[in-house]
């Protein structure tokens, strides 16, 4: 309700602010305004919609930009006392320059009337080359031009992302743009290394760039069709300077400090106009996994990775941590040490003139180390349908993982005649994994010891996979008549061996012991294979309204063995089969989906409605115990989609879709998992797909009058035979989890945006809320427990290139969660999480530079002894050297009150945990940075 008044509330002022366009505001002590109209030299008439900058007279800065009313009218406000130029244009003129002073006997100068001639140019002779806005505005587009917004000498691309209005970059990288996340930056409308937005953002220069175009892009068959299938993408592209595109660049170095921390970096680039070469490494004990393995599959697991005892359920994390939240957002903060090598290689070239190409290939290793200390109150006790005292579990957990992969993929696009084209993109994926796991733990009830365990865990797995995807694109000679076809493959065959060792002691009531010991060999392959072919045919029923006919077909196929043998004290081998930790079964998912989509589109707005209708067969064969499940699904998928794109940016989008969720694998597979023997898993070939509703609200606008950005989204979901855990707990304590379908799941979620840039003082506000809302059902010895968990976020950010020697950025989160359960109240829990961040980037004398960053967190609420504030004050001098400060030396302090900590809560349906992890502290480093810039080569 609070997010739909203040959407409401903005609304109201932007409406009340349009109708103020052109008269002039009462200026403010020390401030004043420029006005003027903007008109056809030949005809006299107004030029609406016309592009107004302000800049610096002595340096070109940017200072403000607007637009021209319908009238030709423009107001430029809250100017400072001082000399400019306003810089005036529209598609079709030439552009023209104007001096003017804002003083203090004259604070609101005129410029007149500007009559703009129009642009022509003679066939033969060379290209007129206009001067460019520092912002406009095309449709939803909307572009920065990069030379208005200074950076640094040799800064990254994020340096100058972090000036744009509306665009925020958050300490790990992550890129906000007008409240939403940028998952997908291309340089020159290309990937750049995949689908990884900090590829291009951390490796790329600044000074490379001539403008950053920001827009939503649709899918590849949605963009050929035009009938908007709803999914969208928030993207950054990356136009390079045309002087630039020609040449070798790159930033290399190497650093060593105390402790025996170390890293080093190489980049070489080499562009030659449309064919690219960029060759990048690094290696570093630093936590700074520079080249994630994003793009490909997602990574396998086998057996526990850590983290703590196993129990079902979605987690709420704050405060921390690498795993991603149900509710709430994901802290950068790490949990663990991460040493990390990677070298890639990416390439991109035109083939001829009908096709063009873009690949890479990444190899890659990361070494994980987890010391950890955990607290976890599960919800319920042991006493059947009565509610008693929770289970609590203290544990030790040390655990070490390194990580092998390799990747490598394409993107093909072929033009086969001037109507049809084709777009190939394979992939090839390889990951092996060793993973060393101690792990010690404790559980009691009600202040009484139940168990003691101390667990031994290793294995070794390897996951090659491949697959692709291939769209063949065909248009007709009628306009608006198309068809397509699209096939997408995964193939992917993970074979693990793993040794579980554990000894563990029960206590009965009186305290007596029983003390229990295994030794045991797990080998488990998993090969699947999914294939989905739809076809698409689009006939125009008029100018603007089109009818899309589409047939979508899946198979998807998961095998699983799994084979436990038991050590024999006799043979001394592991030869002893296990039956009941033992099993073999094959499921297979088939859909067939038919439907229509009707879609018209106006100038302003577009409307679709879709119906579908899906007959799905799931057929789970346990060849262990010879039973087979068969299960038909037939259900009707609606979906329906409204956006409007109105005036000054301002855009609405309304969408609502519908799907089915298959089990997974590892969800079928009727087997105990007794990794953790104190935590058991267990499958469940009776699973049922799960029934998904979701409907969305998106709002967002860019008014480039007052450089302001408004971006809130409300989405709600609701999800029948949602797959659930169901736990129980014996009188010993052992913890058993297994998957089932159950109704009754809701989430609903908020967000909310507004961006402020002040162009007089060169500093970029932002202000987000967010809250969110999930009710999930779980079953707790066989009784029903609804979880109810809510939280409540509150945001605020600010950042400025001050002057050519000042740079810095201030940023405060507060969030409250409340989580509430029906099976025991005594376990209802609140709390609260406070950041803060700092940084500053300061030019001394002498080319040396000073930066600083503080990041600062307090937690409340949780369990005695996870209660801490942290301070984490880094601090880096360094002297640039060389021409044009090519070569730096840097002296960096790292955690200089040696305070760094990590402390996390995880709260799901059915247990409240805290976790203490160890993690990087004070450590002093210091490293050469060569910046290698030659262009024209």
């Amino acid at each position: 309700m609070r997010l739909l008044f203040l959407l409401s509330l903005l609304l109201g002022l932007a409406a009340a602010s349009r109708g103020q366009t052109t008269a002039p505001a009462p200026p403010r002590p020390g401030q004043g305004s420029i006005s003027g109209t903007l008109a056809d030299s030949a005809t006299g008439k107004p030029l609406r919609e016309a592009s107004v900058s302000l800049t610096l007279a002595r340096d070109s800065s940017y200072v403000t930009f607007g637009i021209t009313d319908g009238d030709g009218h423009f107001v430029l406000r809250d100017v400072a006392l001082g000399r400019y130029v306003v810089q005036v244009s529209a598609l079709g003129y030439r552009m023209r320059r104007v001096p003017v002073a804002v003083t203090a006997a004259a604070p609101a100068p005129t410029v007149g009337t500007l009559r703009l001639g129009a642009l022509s140019q003679k066939l033969g002779e060379v290209v007129v080359t206009q001067e460019r806005a520092p912002v406009s505005v095309s449709g939803d587009t909307i572009a920065f031009n990069a030379n208005s917004f200074k950076t640094q000498p040799n800064a990254a691309v994020e340096s100058l992302l972090k000036k744009l209005p509306g665009v925020e970059v958050d300490r790990d990288g992550s890129i906000r743009a007008q409240g939403q996340a940028v998952n997908r930056v291309l340089v020159d409308g290309k990937p750049f290394f995949g689908d990884d937005p900090k590829m291009a953002t951390k490796n790329l220069p600044a000074d490379i760039i001539d403008k950053v175009q920001l827009y939503d892009q649709q899918s590849d068959q949605s963009s050929f069709s035009g009938i908007d299938d709803g999914n969208r993408q928030r993207t950054l592209n990356l136009v390079t300077k045309r002087d630039k595109r020609k040449g070798y660049f790159g930033t290399n170095g190497a650093g060593a400090g105390t402790d025996g921390r170390y890293q080093a970096r190489l980049g070489l680039n080499r562009f030659n106009n449309g064919r690219q070469i960029s060759a990048l490494a690094q290696a570093n004990n630093l936590n700074q996994q520079g080249f994630a393995d994003e793009g490909g599959p997602a990574a396998a697991s086998f057996g526990p990775a850590g983290g703590g005892p196993s129990g079902g359920g979605a987690v709420m994390r704050m405060g921390g941590g690498g795993r991603q939240n149900a509710l709430g957002s994901n802290s950068s903060q790490p949990t663990s040490i991460t040493e990390s090598g990677a070298v890639g290689l990416n390439y991109r070239d035109a083939w001829g003139k009908r096709a063009e190409v873009a690949t890479s290939y990444l190899a890659s290793r990361a070494t994980v180390t987890t010391d950890q200390q955990l607290r976890r109150e599960n919800v319920a006790g042991l006493t059947g349908t009565e509610a008693g005292p929770p289970l609590v579990t203290n544990q030790n957990l040390f655990n070490r993982s390194t990580t092998r992969s390799h990747r490598f993929n394409m993107r093909l696009d072929y033009v086969l005649d001037s109507l049809t084209s084709l777009r190939l993109t394979p992939y090839a994926w390889w990951q092996g994994n060793d993973l060393a796991r101690q792990n010690s733990q404790q559980s009691s009830l009600g202040g009484r010891l139940l168990n003691q365990g101390l667990n031994g865990y290793t294995s070794a797995f390897t996951n090659p996979n491949a697959g692709g995807n291939f769209l063949l694109m065909r248009r007709f000679g009628k306009p608006g008549r198309s068809a397509s076809a699209n096939l997408t493959s995964t193939l992917s065959d993970q074979d693990a061996t793993a040794f579980n060792q554990a000894t563990n002691t029960f206590f009965d009531a009186g305290g007596l012991p029983t003390v229990q010991r295994l030794n045991q060999r797990i080998e488990q392959a998993t090969p699947t294979r999914s294939n989905v072919l739809s076809l698409s045919y689009v006939e125009p029923l008029s100018l603007r309204t089109r009818l899309e006919t589409h047939y979508a077909f899946t198979d998807s196929r998961n095998d699983g063995r799994r084979l436990t043998t038991d050590f024999n004290e006799a043979s001394q081998q592991y030869d002893l089969l296990n039956p009941g930790l033992s099993n073999e079964f094959t499921s297979r998912f088939q859909a067939n989906r038919a439907g229509l989509t009707l879609q018209k589109k106006r100038l302003r707005y577009t409307v679709g409605l879709g119906l579908d209708a899906q007959q799905a067969d799931l057929r789970v064969r346990n060849l262990s115990a010879d039973t087979t499940v068969d299960r038909r699904f037939t259900t009707l998928l609606p979906n329906a989609l409204f956006t409007y794109n109105g005036s000054r940016s301002r855009s609405l989008r309304l969408n609502y879709r519908t799907r089915l969720n298959a089990p997974t694998a590892a969800q079928l597979q009727p087997v105990r998992d007794n990794s953790n023997p104190l935590s058991i898993q267990a499958g469940n070939p009776n699973l049922r797909p799960e029934y998904v509703q979701a409907l969305s609200a998106n709002f967002s606008q860019f008014n480039a009058t007052t450089n302001r950005s408004v971006f809130a989204v409300l989405s709600a979901s609701r999800v029948d035979d949602r797959i659930v855990s169901a736990t129980s707990f014996s009188p010993r304590g052992v913890q058993t989890t297994r998957p089932v379908n159950a109704d009754g799941f809701y989430s609903v979620n908020g967000f909310f945006s507004l961006g402020q840039r002040l162009p007089t003082h060169k500093i970029n506000l932002n202000l987000t809320t967010n809250t969110s809302f999930t009710k999930s059902p779980s079953f707790v010895n066989g009784t029903l427990n609804t979880s109810r968990t809510w939280s409540l976020g509150q945001g605020a950010s600010a950042n400025s290139a001050f002057n050519e020697q000042l740079e810095f950025g201030l940023s405060a989160n507060v969030t409250y969660q409340n989580a509430r359960y029906s099976r025991l109240t005594e376990q209802n829990t609140d709390y609260l999480t406070q950041t803060l961040t700092a940084d500053i980037f300061y030019q001394l004398p002498a080319r040396f530079v000073l930066t600083s960053d503080l990041w600062l967190s307090n937690n409340t609420g949780r369990a005695a002894g996870y209660n801490q504030r942290v301070v984490l004050w880094n601090v880096g001098l360094a002297r640039q050297f060389l021409a044009n400060k090519q070569g730096e030396l840097k002296l960096q302090a790292y955690d200089v009150l040696n305070q760094n900590r990590s402390v996390v809560r995880n709260t799901t349906e059915t247990y409240v945990e805290d976790v203490r992890s160890r993690i990087l502290q004070r450590y002093f480093l210091l490293s050469f940075t060569y910046n290698l810039r030659q262009f024209g080569k």
